[in-house]
């Protein structure tokens, strides 16, 4: 039997296993870069975002694997929903303005779903959404973020083998 250690956090007599609780205990006990803002509004719509994360992956990732054929209604009403969400503030190319911790939540999922619908669907989520557009742009300029990336044709390829998509 295979035995994986899953990264957890032991705090206050409670283990916390999820990687969003792991960053958020990071940011606040450890010096450096802050992963959420200060600014209550922006703080605020952080919290509606990471609550929407999974719903978001449900919405457009894997409605694109589930129904062949043309994009559904729901994946493009959930990657219009990540796009004015994008044009919140006016202060950066990220979700809050500046890169924070629901950049790091998002973007693994907007690269497979940017990879899964161009090769599989022949649709691309950046058409007549610029703030998307330049997210991605920004975020491929992160060094530690592009180190970490596999190639385009090989994660298309391990979709495609996973969710049994010809």
């Amino acid at each position: 039997m295979l035995d994986i250690q899953v990264p957890a956090l032991e705090h206050n007599k409670q283990v916390k296993g999820e990687s969003l609780n792991l960053l958020k205990y990071i940011d606040d006990n450890f010096d450096g870069p802050e992963l959420l803002p200060h600014d209550s509004a922006k703080k605020m719509f952080a919290e509606e975002l990471l609550a929407y994360s999974d719903s978001f992956n449900a919405s457009a990732f894997f409605s694109c694997l589930r129904f062949m054929g043309d994009v559904t209604d729901e994946a493009v009403a959930a990657v219009d929903k990540i796009e004015a969400a994008l044009g919140k503030f006016s202060d950066g190319p990220f979700f809050l303005g500046q890169f924070s911790l629901v950049d790091i939540a998002y973007v693994p999922f907007i690269e497979r779903l940017q990879i899964s619908y161009s090769g599989i669907k022949n649709y691309d989520i950046v058409g007549g959404r610029p703030n998307l557009g330049r997210f991605i742009e920004e975020v491929n300029k992160i060094n530690a973020y592009t180190q970490t990336k596999l190639d385009t044709q090989v994660t298309l390829d391990i979709i495609k083998e996973k969710f049994g998509v010809p």
